[in-house]
Parts: structure tokens; C-alpha cells; sequence
């Protein structure tokens, strides 16, 4: 399964419709063919392996981020509520998700979910599901790129059944599809390591992957004994360290390392699955070296043969200079509302540098505001 695009409305955080599409918007070059995956030949679709969210402090990435996590989640058939970015509904009266994706069986496919929300005695909200579409339609029999998300002169191939008793009303009822066709979609996340940094896994740590982060690690594994967990840590030219906790890895290795392991053993599994790793930002601990060779790896086509896809936010506008395309980059601005928007729709030049047009202020809304700023500086002085 890959998502093509994923509209969502009635989030109370939003400030309009929002619409995020994970397919190439512009014109194919041969060049670009190397750094994208190719989902299609009639129409020529590609897909972006790397798909990069920017925004100031306090623009809205992370509330994105969770967005695109609960569509994917919708569509893997986890209930709503077993969602940690659920939250991101509030306590919406209505909100519609718009999910389109290609299929097992090449078919360009169209979930509309319509979601409610109550409050518990306790204040939460618990969420379910109160309508839901499917459309569906061969690739093949699509005329062009542009009329890939047109549904609109087609009846729905299923209508979620008030009487589907055994069905959850916290998910979704394109479990029935995803069975029929043998699909399936493979997530991994680090949302929810942003601020955390402790190893969440005990399985031994491929070699290179703790060479690359930190060259002086000799030996770095996980023993199981009588349900006791040991890691075995040595460093070059010292005796071996054993510990029984994650969490003393802090003391030896550096927030970068740990994050790196993370992030690298689920790059991995993106990679050889063709799923989807979620990123918030992405620099946090890590030098832009470490950064751009994770995002080479996903925009590198001989090595990403599965089409993994990465989607990450950052606050660093060098990291969009490793971009050739526009339409891989989306700008997050929160202005009494989020709102995001394709690069592509503002610069329609690939050859400009685009971490130059950002720090500008060329492209609005992506620099603190001047008045802030002077106030700032008055209370210093």
C-alpha cells in the first residue's frame, strides 16, 4: 500500500481544509528518476521517498506530523483510540479524512472516514467512527496524473454498515479490503522520541550502524537471561561494561548515538518493508552529516528498491538545499490556524536555492516576525 494523498477537515488546530499529496507534482526529469519511486507507467506517477515539513517555532509541524500518523493508522487498521495522535482531533464535532492510496491489486483507492468525538466523566475524549466510503478504480483506466484523485462521477465500491456489529466503531472498515487484498501498510515512528532518548528494543545493533554514529564503540549488545535483559558495552582500548538498564546507556553514550540507533534500526525496516518512517524533528541531536546521509538513504533508488518513505519535519531551512525538486518540500506557517502548502505552488523554479528564498523571508511566514524581535531585543538591553 502507498498513500498518494491524504485532505482532512474539521481539526480544530487547522485553519482550512488540508491537503498534503505524496506524489511528484512536477514534471519527471530523467535526473529525478534516480531519487524518486515509480509507482506507475500509464500515467507516470512517482512517489517522493522524502517528504520534508518546515516551519518556525510554533508553526504546527508536530500537530502535521500527527495528522499524517492517524491517516496512516486509519488506513493499518488500528483503532482510533490506541492512537497516541488521536489528540489531534480535539474535540472536534466532525472530521472527515480523505485517504487515497494504491492498492495490492493496482487500484487507486479513495477511504473517506468521518470521525466524532465525546467527552468521558473522567474529560477525555473517546473517538469512533460514524460514516465511511470506499472508491476504487484501476490505475490503468486513469486518463492522467491530474485526474488520479477524481472520484467524483463514481458510486462508492462499499459503505460502512450500521449493522456491522463486529466491527469496532473506532476502526476503520477497510480491514474487509485490506484482507480481500492481501495489503498491508508497515508504520514506524519517532514521534514520540522527540524529547525521549532511551533505546526502546533488545535486539543486538548491526555494527555499522554504531561505527557510523560513534567510531570508538567496539561491542554493543543485548543478552536475554531468565527475562532479564544485560547490554554488553565496550569501547575501544577499555574493559567491557555490563548493564541491566537502557537507561544508564545515557552515561556512556551521547543523546545522538542513542537517537541514531533508534533512528537507523527503523530506517532499516522502512527500507526493506517499502513502509513509512515518521521523523519530528529530524536534526534534534544529530549534526547535519548524520541528517543528510538518512535522507540520501531513502532519496537513493538502488538502495530504497521497496519505495520506504520518509516524512520529517525540521526548523532548518540548509536541510532543503539537499532537495533538486520543489514538490518534496511542504511550508508549515500557523497564522490563527496551521496551514501547509507545497513548495512548489510558490517557487516554480527548481533552480533557486532554496534555503535562501526561506531565510528571506521570501516565502512568508517562514522567519520570526521583526517586531518580536525588536521587542526581544529591547528586554535584553
Amino acid at each position: 500500500m502507498k498513500i498518494l494523498q491524504i485532505t482532512a477537515q474539521g481539526l480544530p488546530l487547522f485553519k482550512q481544509e488540508l491537503e498534503i499529496n505524496f506524489y511528484a507534482l512536477q514534471r519527471v526529469g530523467e535526473d529525478d528518476k534516480e531519487i524518486l519511486f515509480k509507482l506507475s507507467t500509464k500515467p507516470s506517477v512517482y512517489l517522493h521517498a522524502a517528504n520534508a515539513f518546515i516551519g518556525i517555532n510554533a508553526s504546527g509541524k508536530t500537530s502535521v506530523l500527527k495528522t499524517i500518523q492517524l491517516a496512516l493508522s486509519i488506513v493499518k487498521n488500528e483503532p482510533i483510540n490506541h492512537v497516541d495522535a488521536k489528540t489531534i482531533l480535539g474535540g472536534t464535532d466532525k472530521a472527515v479524512f480523505r485517504i487515497c492510496f494504491y492498492d495490492a491489486n493496482q487500484n487507486v483507492c479513495c477511504l473517506e472516514t468521518e470521525m466524532t468525538s465525546k467527552r468521558t466523566k473522567a474529560g477525555d475524549f473517546v473517538y469512533s467512527i460514524v460514516n465511511e466510503k470506499l472508491w476504487e478504480k484501476p490505475i490503468d483506466t486513469t486518463p492522467s496524473k491530474k485526474a488520479l484523485m477524481d472520484f467524483s462521477k463514481m458510486e462508492p465500491s462499499a459503505i460502512r454498515n450500521e449493522n456491522e456489529i463486529f466491527l469496532p466503531d473506532d476502526v476503520s472498515f477497510i480491514i474487509a479490503h485490506n484482507k480481500r487484498t492481501k495489503d498491508s501498510l508497515d508504520l514506524c515512528s519517532l514521534i514520540s522520541y522527540t524529547n525521549v532518548n532511551v533505546l526502546p528494543f533488545s535486539e543486538d545493533i548491526p555494527l555499522e550502524v554504531v561505527a557510523f554514529l560513534d567510531p570508538t564503540i567496539e561491542k554493543l549488545c543485548f543478552e536475554q537471561t531468565e527475562n532479564k535483559t544485560f547490554i554488553h558495552l565496550k569501547f575501544k582500548g577499555e574493559d567491557e561494561l555490563i548493564l541491566n538498564n537502557a537507561m544508564d546507556l545515557e552515561q556512556y553514550l551521547s543523546s545522538g548515538t542513542i537517537k541514531g540507533i533508534i533512528a537507523f534500526s527503523m530506517v532499516k525496516e522502512a527500507l526493506q518493508s517499502g513502509g513509512y518512517l515518521l521523523v519530528d524533528e529530524i536534526e534534534n541531536h544529530f549534526n547535519k552529516e548524520i541528517v543528510t546521509t538518512l535522507i540520501r538513504f531513502f532519496m537513493d533508488s538502488k538502495l530504497n528498491k521497496k519505495g520506504g518513505t520518509l516524512i520529517f519535519t525540521t526548523h532548518y531551512p540548509e536541510l532543503l538545499d539537499e532537495y533538486d525538486r520543489n514538490d518534496g518540500i511542504h511550508i508549515v506557517r500557523n497564522r490563527n490556524g496551521i496551514t501547509v502548502e507545497n513548495l512548489s505552488n510558490i517557487l516554480k523554479r527548481n533552480d533557486i536555492k532554496k534555503s535562501d528564498a526561506y531565510q528571506s523571508g521570501f516565502l512568508e511566514g517562514t522567519t520570526p516576525a521583526y517586531e518580536a524581535y525588536m521587542r526581544l531585543k529591547k528586554s535584553l538591553a
